[in-house]
C-alpha cells in the first residue's frame, strides 16, 4: 500500500515537474525532488531512469552535489519564462493589471534565477 501510494505521488509530482518546465509559475526542480525521494523508497528502477534522465536528471545531481544551475539552464529557464508570460500576456491584453502582474513575476523570478550561484 505504501508503495503504491509513493509510486503514484512520484509520477505526479514527476508530471507536476515536467509541466513545470513550460508554465511559469510551477517550479520544477521541487517536484522533480519529491519524485526522486518517492521513486527512491518504492520504486529504484524508475529512480535510476529519472536519474539518468536528459531532461530531470541534472536537477538530481546538481541538489544532490551542492552545486549550483548551469548557465545552458539558466538561460531556458528565463527564455521559457518570459515564454510564456508574453503569450499569456497577449491573450490577457485587455487587462493592464493582469500584464503588470506578469511582468512583476516575470522579473522576480529571473532576479531569482540570476541569484543562484552557478554551477562549477
Amino acid at each position: 500500500m505504501k508503495r503504491a501510494a509513493l509510486n503514484i505521488l512520484g509520477f505526479t509530482a514527476l508530471i507536476c515537474g515536467a509541466l513545470g518546465v513550460v508554465l511559469p509559475l510551477l517550479p520544477t526542480t521541487p517536484f522533480v525532488l519529491l519524485a526522486a525521494w518517492c521513486f527512491g523508497a518504492a520504486n529504484p528502477a524508475m529512480y535510476q531512469w529519472l536519474l539518468s534522465s536528459k531532461y530531470f536528471g541534472e536537477y538530481i545531481r546538481n541538489y544532490r552535489e551542492g552545486g549550483g544551475i548551469s548557465n545552458a539552464a539558466r538561460v531556458r529557464a528565463i527564455a521559457f519564462l518570459w515564454a510564456a508570460l508574453i503569450f499569456s500576456g497577449a491573450l490577457m491584453f485587455s487587462r493592464l493589471y493582469v500584464i503588470i502582474a506578469l511582468g512583476v513575476v516575470g522579473a522576480g523570478v529571473t532576479t531569482h534565477l540570476l541569484r543562484i550561484p552557478r554551477k562549477r
